[in-house]
C-alpha cells in the first residue's frame, strides 16, 4: 500500500466497490476504505467520518495519520475545501498548497507531547512534499489556468467561518486561501515521515470580499460541480510520476511513534 487519499468536505467516496474497514490506533479507530484507482490499490480516508459527522476542530487527526502510517502508506494526497482571499483564485479553481499559517487554538497537534519522555521538534520549513506537488501539477495539466501551482493556506479553528477583519489580516500576512483542516494534518504527516500534498477546491470568497453571507450549502454546491474534475485529477495523480526529490521521510520521526496494534476490523 503506497498511496492514500484523504477526502474532505464534499468528498465522501471515490468508487462504488470500496471496501470499508477500521484501523485500531493508540488514539482510537480510524475509518478507511480500500479501492482500486488506475489499477492500483489505494486507501481512501474520509476526514470527517463516513457520514461527515465530525466538525473540523474535533477531527481525530492523530488517529487518521497514525492509521495511514500503520498501513504502510507513503504518499498522501489530501483534499481541502477553502475560501479564497486571492483575486486570481476564483470559486471552482484548484490550488496546490506550498505553505500554511496556523491559526488553530486547541487541537492535539503532535504525536510527541512529552508524556512518554520523548520531546521532538519536527522541521516544517516546507510542509507540503515537493515531489508530490510536482506529480499533482502534472496530473492537473488538463485543468489549465484553473489549477494554481502554489498557495499559502491559513488554517482557522472553526467550525465558524472567519470574520471580515480576520480575512483582511490573513491577506496581509500573505495567505491565499483559508480553511479549517490542513493543520495539524500536514504536521502529523511530517512527524510520521509521510509525503503529504494537499489540493484545495475554492468554494467561495473569503468573508467580507462579497456582499453575501458565507454558507455551508455554497461550499457543497461548488464541490458537487467539481466532483468530476476532482476524480480525474486524483486518477491522473495516481498515474503521474515525478523526478523531483524530497526529504519528508528523513525529516520525520516514524521510529518514535507511539506503538499500537494497527489491527484491521471489517465494517
Amino acid at each position: 500500500m503506497s498511496v492514500a487519499i484523504i477526502g474532505g468536505t464534499g468528498v465522501y467516496a471515490l468508487g462504488d466497490e470500496a471496501r470499508p474497514e477500521h484501523v485500531a490506533t493508540p488514539y482510537g479507530d480510524a475509518a478507511i476504505f480500500r479501492l482500486s484507482i488506475a489499477g492500483q490499490e489505494v486507501v481512501f480516508l474520509p476526514r470527517h467520518g463516513t457520514a461527515h459527522a465530525t466538525p473540523p476542530h474535533r477531527v481525530n487527526y492523530r488517529a487518521n495519520i497514525w492509521a495511514l502510517h500503520a498501513l504502510g502508506v507513503r504518499d498522501v494526497l489530501a483534499t481541502q475545501a477553502v475560501g479564497s482571499m486571492h483575486q486570481l483564485m476564483a470559486p471552482g479553481h484548484f490550488v496546490a498548497l506550498t505553505q500554511f499559517i496556523d491559526w488553530t487554538k486547541g487541537r492535539p497537534s503532535t504525536f510527541f507531547d512529552g508524556e512518554d519522555g520523548v520531546v521532538l521538534h519536527v522541521d516544517v520549513t516546507h510542509p507540503y512534499c515537493p515531489r508530490l506537488n510536482a506529480r499533482l501539477l502534472r496530473a492537473g495539466e488538463f485543468l489549465g489556468p484553473a489549477l494554481h501551482g502554489a498557495g499559502v493556506y491559513a488554517c482557522t479553528e472553526g467550525p465558524r467561518f472567519e470574520t471580515a477583519a480576520e480575512v483582511r489580516a490573513l491577506r496581509q500576512l500573505g495567505a491565499d486561501v483559508v480553511g479549517m483542516t490542513s493543520v495539524p494534518e500536514a504536521v502529523l504527516a511530517r512527524e510520521a515521515g509521510l509525503c503529504y500534498a494537499a489540493v484545495c477546491i475554492v468554494c467561495n470568497w473569503g468573508a467580507g470580499m462579497t456582499d453575501f453571507p458565507l454558507t455551508h450549502e455554497e461550499v457543497l454546491g461548488i464541490m458537487a460541480e467539481q466532483t468530476a474534475n476532482l476524480r480525474e485529477l486524483i486518477h491522473q495523480f495516481i498515474l503521474a510520476q515525478s523526478s523531483v526529490g524530497c526529504s519528508c521521510e528523513s525529516l520525520g520521526f516514524a521510529r518514535y511513534l507511539p506503538q499500537g496494534t494497527g489491527a484491521l476490523q471489517d465494517v
